[in-house]
């Protein structure tokens, strides 16, 4: 498996304040490169929400909602996140899912396989290196 290198960065969420997302691009089991973003929103709320949205190459793939993301661990464990926009979506190769209460369950040193789930028969898998799980849960722990 080809390692991906993840990226923090950081961008303005208004004058004066400045916010943190991982990013990286992810090649899927195809060869199409998917940007795969984690980041909170919500910060006004005690615990802010953690969004991961993925982005297929348009015209390409049609992500199917309002599919749960299923995440399987190294372990085998399965988790489903929630489908963020399972009513409106931007365009149809993106999607974006509910972490917040699934990320704290996630091993922090373990790869992770995602199922997209796809307008084909079965879904698409794009696996992120522990790499990446590790940078997110750095996001989470350590950067407001």
């Amino acid at each position: 498996m080809k390692s991906a290198q993840a990226l923090l960065r950081q961008h303005h969420a208004s004058p004066g304040i400045l916010r943190y997302h991982s990013q990286v691009s992810i090649k899927d089991e195809f060869g199409y490169a998917w940007q795969v973003l984690l980041f909170k929103q919500n910060y006004n709320s005690v615990v802010p929400d953690l969004r991961l949205r993925l982005v297929g190459f348009p015209g390409v793939v049609e992500i199917a909602h309002p599919q749960a993301l299923e995440i399987e661990t190294v372990s085998g464990k399965l988790l489903l996140a929630s489908d963020a926009y399972a009513l409106n979506t931007p365009a149809p190769n993106v999607g974006e899912y509910e972490l917040t209460n699934i990320l704290p369950k996630l091993p922090t040193t373990d790869a992770l396989k995602l199922y997209v789930p796809i307008s084909a028969k079965k879904p698409l898998v794009l696996n992120i290196p522990n790499t990446i799980v590790t940078e997110w849960q750095w996001l989470v722990t350590e950067i407001d």
